[in-house]
């Protein structure tokens, strides 16, 4: 990592900061006076910033299995319980890596890492979610084939997605889609501009890493394997 990135992701200062902070012969690293910005370092590294000594921030990385009735927020609103809840308090720095609403289950990412957030959430990476979803009606041929190509909703056409294992039950329907947008009640509007209520929705995967067995409520960290599969996404 750069020293510039070391010292802004680390809270001493922003990383334009840390450009002239560097120049300005005031930082070393293991006792050598370091004035180039881009010079590597390492956690291992002894940093020190006007002879006091910068420490690694440690990031943590969460994989929640999201349960309804929590809002994915940091802090409560109107007594409401937030996904921070069901983290122990000693963990409450991390932050929700997007949001699933209220209503909705599953699998959402919780981190302090604000460059790997920013990866996962920002439009331009497209990082596909696939979600199951059970609705009221039989989703017809014709409406799965608008649905995949996108449907307008509040004003805007959403991105193509995919719908599978489509399987009718009655007067009811249950499917998986993937989608890579991630926009507010997204899936319940779409559905909603079919004609279909959403009466169930879980979110099985993001990016490679997927939900499996973990049981409603709780949550594991990520293992380096998965952190560095979703940097590369």
């Amino acid at each position: 990592m750069r020293l510039q990135v070391f010292l802004s992701h680390n809270g001493v200062c922003s990383r334009r900061e840390a450009l002239k902070v560097i120049q300005s012969g005031v930082v070393t690293v293991n006792g050598q006076l370091i004035v180039e910005p881009s010079f590597n370092v390492s956690e291992a590294d002894k940093i020190s910033v006007n002879g006091k000594d910068v420490s690694a921030k440690k990031y943590a990385y969460i994989l929640l299995n999201k349960p309804q009735g929590y809002v994915t927020s940091k802090e409560s609103q109107f007594g409401q319980r937030t996904v921070l809840d069901l983290l122990p308090k000693d963990l409450h720095y991390v932050a929700p890596v997007g949001r699933l609403d209220k209503d909705t289950e599953g699998l959402l990412l919780l981190t302090n890492d604000g460059q790997w957030l920013h990866q996962l959430t920002h439009p331009k990476f497209d990082v596909d979610k696939k979600y199951f979803v059970r609705i009221d009606g039989v989703l017809t041929g014709p409406e799965q084939k608008n649905l995949e190509k996108g449907v307008e909703i509040e004003g805007k056409r959403t991105a193509p997605c995919k719908i599978t294992e489509l399987k009718a039950l009655g007067n009811k329907s249950e499917f998986c889609i993937t989608i890579h947008e991630g926009k507010k009640r997204q899936i319940r509007l779409m559905l909603e501009k079919a004609g279909h209520r959403v009466t169930y929705l879980l979110r099985m995967q993001q990016g490679p890493l997927k939900l499996g067995d973990l049981p409603r409520g709780q949550w594991r960290f990520l293992n380096e394997e998965e952190i560095a599969k979703l940097r590369n996404v």
